[in-house]
């Protein structure tokens, strides 16, 4: 309420008793209030909770107590650094997306034809995020690889501040709506460097400083001690899991913090919405023709915004089934593994959900490239293991 008054220019109208009456109308207007004195009663109880600090559970607090109560998960006592890392790179990106059109910040790097390695056209917002998280996390002392969606191949972290954790991300999801004011987004996943599944015959392919990177990189999302994705829209919402349950941290603009709005968030165990980019069903194979269908026949409303971590948001909050599958132009589908398929579907699964590929769980895949993709379904559990069950069938049937 206070940032309404604050946006709108209420602090300083207020003040001045002879402007009570516009403010009023003004509000009236709004919706807001019906009254000044309303509004006034309404802020200082808004306050009074804010300044009490029992009632407010920052994300600072909540992984020192998730640390006590959890001690088997070692991991969770070097968070504290790393997360500080990662909510300065979110708040930031935040502020850019916020003001890109202000800013001049919309529109294609170096006004077209900057393409990342996968060939996509880059944004300027892209790669300003791709910055802003590599000078974040390389600062925090506890990484010590970093791989982008806007980076060729993983970067070691200056040995000054190096540290034994490699962090995964896609700096700004769903970038290529940014100019029409849609739901954007940062997702992440960060693993320990000590394992490691890298192929032998990478070896003879990289120097040494490259295989350390990619030695510690390609690791399959079983191993990931943390994953979360941060939404930029109407409100700025970070989703966590540290793989005790996922748990929903808004950001608070009057105190600049995340502050826990959802403890243990559960997925409905059936869908209510899915989510796929229909334009491509001519190109599907005929298992997932027929889920989608029956998704029709039950009731469910069709979906899609076209941005990943909102689609998958929207999932995790209302029940449903998010889908990139594979398909005859795309079979691969158009997701990237490491830092988009994997985190998500951790997620997922620590709201009780499921994610696939159709016949194998994302989870258990072993990356072969940095940027390999992947078909990707998520999301209620009954549907998403109809699906699999499905696949099953029809591939026991062919057998």
């Amino acid at each position: 309420l206070r940032a309404l008054r604050r946006a709108s220019g209420l602090n300083s109208i207020l003040k001045s008793s002879s402007m009570r009456d516009e403010a009023a109308s003004y509000l009236a207007k709004m919706g807001a209030a019906k009254s000044i004195d309303k509004v006034q009663q309404s802020a200082k109880t808004v306050s009074m909770k804010a300044d009490d600090g029992s009632s407010i559970m920052s994300l600072n607090r909540f992984i020192l107590e998730e640390a006590m109560v959890n001690a088997d998960l070692s991991h969770l006592k070097d968070m504290e650094n790393l997360m500080a890392a990662l909510q300065l790179a979110c708040k930031k990106i935040q502020s850019l997306v916020a003001c890109a059109d202000i800013a001049n910040l919309t529109g294609y790097q170096g006004g077209g034809g900057s393409v990342n390695v996968q060939g996509e056209e880059q944004k300027k917002l892209d790669v300003l995020s791709n910055e802003v998280l590599k000078a974040s996390l390389g600062f925090s002392g506890k990484m010590g690889v970093i791989a982008s969606e806007e980076e060729d191949e993983p970067v070691l972290v200056d040995e000054t501040y190096s540290g034994n954790y490699i962090c995964v991300f896609d700096p700004l999801d769903g970038s290529s709506n940014i100019d029409a004011g849609i739901a954007t987004g940062t997702i992440f996943g960060i693993f320990t460097d000590n394992c490691s599944v890298l192929t032998s015959d990478w070896k003879d392919r990289i120097d040494g400083n490259e295989l350390k990177a990619m030695f510690s990189t390609m690791q399959p999302g079983s191993n990931l001690v943390c994953a979360g994705y941060c939404m930029y829209s109407s409100s700025t919402v970070l989703v966590l899991t540290f793989g005790a349950g996922t748990h929903a941290f808004t950001l608070d603009r009057e105190i600049g913090e995340f502050v826990l709005t959802q403890r243990n968030i559960q997925i409905p165990q059936n869908a209510s919405i899915y989510s796929f980019n229909e334009a491509n069903e001519p190109n599907w194979d005929p298992v997932l023709k027929q889920f989608v269908t029956e998704l029709r026949e039950k009731g469910c409303s069709s979906r899609y915004i076209g941005s990943m971590v909102a689609d998958v948001h929207r999932t995790l909050m209302y029940g449903g089934v998010f889908g990139y599958p594979g398909d005859a132009k795309n079979p691969n589908g158009k997701l990237r593994l490491l830092y988009e398929c994997a985190p998500m579907s951790f997620i997922v699964e620590q709201a009780g959900g499921l994610a696939t590929t159709g016949r194998q769980r994302v989870m258990d895949i072993i990356p072969d490239t940095v940027h390999q993709r992947m078909p990707l379904v998520l999301g209620s559990k009954n549907d998403v293991q109809r699906l699999i069950d499905s696949y099953a069938k029809h591939d026991s049937a062919a057998e």
